[in-house]
């Protein structure tokens, strides 16, 4: 009797704790935490940002990802200094694959390379042709701490990769020339533009 009603009590403070907790947010392209290389996670890092575990973490990471319309988010996109990413949880991604990776080493990529249009949640409307390997191998902590290797193909493995470039604060706008960021820049303007448009005839 004492035992379920402490666990009440308990899991009460954790849904106080989880209600009190602001949703997470992207912080701008221009937020120097965006390109900054992130060092290597700790569980002890957690409290300080009102987390009680990894589990508390990844839930949220995933709400933000799907609330922006995401498949793939990493902690310093909303400017926690994690270096972890979820990614997947998509049905037509690898039949509904999802990651919550932690402290990811990249072992080895294919030689083989692949041309793919990319976007990022942290630049909204700005799509690239980015090149890179179509096959990878990893290592990575999962949310319950496990060490796991994974070998990944296709957009998986691209997602992947874009997500471990954030955490070495690379983003995909360093992977094109000069010229192609620009064109892309003037579309993703004018996408902008449009949706504002929309926004205020529905006003």
């Amino acid at each position: 009797m004492t035992n379920k009603v402490i666990s009440d009590e308990e899991r009460n403070e954790k849904l106080k704790k989880k209600k009190l907790r602001p949703a997470l947010e992207l912080i701008p392209p221009t937020d120097p935490r965006v390109h900054s290389s992130i060092a290597p996670y700790d569980d002890v890092m957690l409290a300080a940002f009102g987390f009680e575990n990894r589990h508390d973490l990844v839930e949220d990471m995933f709400k933000a990802m799907k609330k922006y319309g995401g498949i793939g988010l990493s902690a310093n996109q909303v400017g926690l200094p994690f270096r972890m990413f979820v990614a997947g949880d998509h049905p037509q991604i690898e039949d509904g694959m999802k990651l919550a990776v932690f402290n990811p080493i990249m072992e080895s990529m294919s030689d083989e390379k692949v041309m793919m249009k990319e976007g990022c949640l942290t630049y909204p409307f700005l799509f690239l042709d980015v090149e890179r390997p179509r096959k990878i191998q990893a290592k990575y902590q999962d949310e319950h701490g496990d060490f796991l290797d994974i070998k990944l193909d296709g957009m998986m493995s691209r997602i992947f990769q874009h997500e471990f470039d954030h955490m070495q604060g690379q983003v995909f706008t360093n992977k094109v020339s000069k010229l192609k960021l620009d064109r892309a820049h003037k579309k993703a303007q004018k996408e902008m533009k449009k949706l504002r448009g929309l926004t205020k005839t529905k006003k």
